[in-house]
């Protein structure tokens, strides 16, 4: 009996242990893709199509990793790209669509990542869409202020490579390094109640200069 109370108590710990990671993985994904979402996307779906560390085999996220959804995300991507390279993405139109997706795939992917592993998906897709929206919360203020500091040709190179950069580092490093996932979360969460208190000093000292 001892012996199996302790497999039971091993497993259980395992268990425990597997969906901490599943968590994790799900939080630096879903938050990356707050930041950017085709090119992150692009590189997790590979990652679980070559199932290196995930994969959504078996579950409704499937798509994910299939083919189709790869091509998408890579001529978005690129689209994208171009579009910001020649500075004719409008901001009134793309900053609520890129949103939209960043936040969508987010949470399917937080889902995706809990599901694999025979666990309800729905407070996967519940928290994808906070951690997203931490990552867009964050990243959107941050690089608006990089770009007001650089100048014209500078911004419209830079921001962007420095953005697609760090939110695709993010999501390979959350799926290679699960713990990595609520690290990066919590730096941008820092990110985001910095840059509030910028904003609130700045607020002050016009209230003070009228």
């Amino acid at each position: 009996m001892s012996a199996v109370s302790s497999i039971v108590t091993l497993v259980s710990r395992y268990n425990t242990v597997h969906l901490a990671f599943d968590i994790f993985q799900g939080i630096g994904i879903a938050a990356a893709l707050g930041i950017r979402p085709y090119l992150p996307s692009l590189a997790v779906g590979a990652l679980a199509a070559g199932d290196v560390e995930i994969h959504f085999t078996h579950t409704q996220y499937h798509f994910l990793q299939a083919i189709p959804f790869l091509l998408v995300m890579a001529v978005a991507a690129l689209v994208l790209g171009i579009l910001e390279s020649r500075r004719t993405l409008d901001g009134r139109i793309g900053t609520p669509v890129l949103a939209a997706f960043s936040m969508v795939l987010g949470a399917c992917f937080f889902a995706g990542s809990l599901a694999r592993a025979g666990h309800s998906p729905a407070p996967g897709f519940l928290a994808g869409l906070v951690c997203a929206g931490i990552g867009l919360a964050a990243s959107r203020p941050f690089l608006a202020r990089l770009r007001s500091r650089l100048d014209a040709q500078s911004a419209g190179v830079g921001v962007p490579v420095i953005a697609e950069g760090s939110a695709l580092a993010t999501a390979i490093l959350s799926v290679l390094a699960p713990p990595l996932g609520l690290v990066a979360l919590l730096a941008l969460v820092w990110l985001l109640w910095s840059g509030r208190g910028r904003e609130d000093t700045k607020y002050a000292g016009l209230r003070i200069l009228r």
